[in-house]
């Protein structure tokens, strides 16, 4: 769980997004830090028993800086105003699918699986569904997957109108390999990561997510050696 303060302090840095007031918050900042941090420890506690890829990871792993990197962005506010966890099995320079919590007094959710792959990650994974696509529509049709996830997201900028090149176009997973990201959300209120069983609840919905996860991953470690 995290503080209300915590929570407050985001709505707060939102409403003051300068350096002068940052500096003038450090202290309330260095509260925030620690509370982000041991929810990150927590989180790992509870997801490397049930997702055993995750058990080298460290706190560090998991969490981003708050300063936002400005130089290509239209937007020059200088600090990220939500919170971010990410859990993922890949090695530092591996870019792997895992879980992510988001964490806003405005909008907050849960989502794993592969955003944005490069394409060389994106031929892998299309390889894979080329093959073994009847796995991944057990995986979307799951009863848990779709009672919270409902489906894999799909719009305008993650997925193809047409066929991608070099694929059928009657082939029976066209509409998976139209996807560019392979992901999926789920939103919850803010109020509830104030709540003492938080993690737990949470934690039973990420793990939802891992026969996604696990696909991508083999996918894109199949061929290494």
């Amino acid at each position: 769980m995290l503080s209300k303060e915590s929570i407050q302090f985001l709505a707060d840095l939102k409403a003051n997004n300068n350096r002068d007031w940052f500096l003038a918050n450090k202290k309330r900042y260095e509260t925030y830090k620690a509370d982000y941090h041991k929810l990150v420890a927590d989180f790992l506690d509870a997801m490397k028993p049930l997702d055993p890829s995750l058990e080298m990871l460290e706190v560090k792993n998991c969490t981003f800086r708050i300063n936002r990197d400005i130089r290509f962005s239209k937007d020059k506010s200088p600090y990220k105003d939500h919170m971010g966890l990410w859990f993922s099995s890949g090695a530092k320079g591996a870019n792997r699918a895992g879980y992510y919590i988001h964490i806003s007094p405005t909008e907050s959710f849960i989502a794993g699986g592969f955003y944005q792959p490069d394409n060389d990650e994106l031929k892998k994974v299309r390889k894979e569904i080329v093959f073994f696509y009847d796995d991944l529509e057990a995986i979307v049709n799951d009863k848990n997957f779709k009672s919270i996830y409902k489906k894999l997201e799909r719009n305008e900028n993650n997925s193809l109108k047409t066929m991608p090149k070099g694929y059928e176009k009657d082939h029976p997973a066209i509409e998976f390999l139209k996807l560019k990201s392979f992901t999926a959300s789920h939103k919850f209120d803010v109020s509830e990561v104030t709540q003492q069983d938080f993690v737990s609840k949470t934690t039973k919905k990420l793990i939802v997510l891992k026969p996604l996860v696990d696909f991508v991953n083999r996918a894109l470690t199949s061929e290494e050696s």
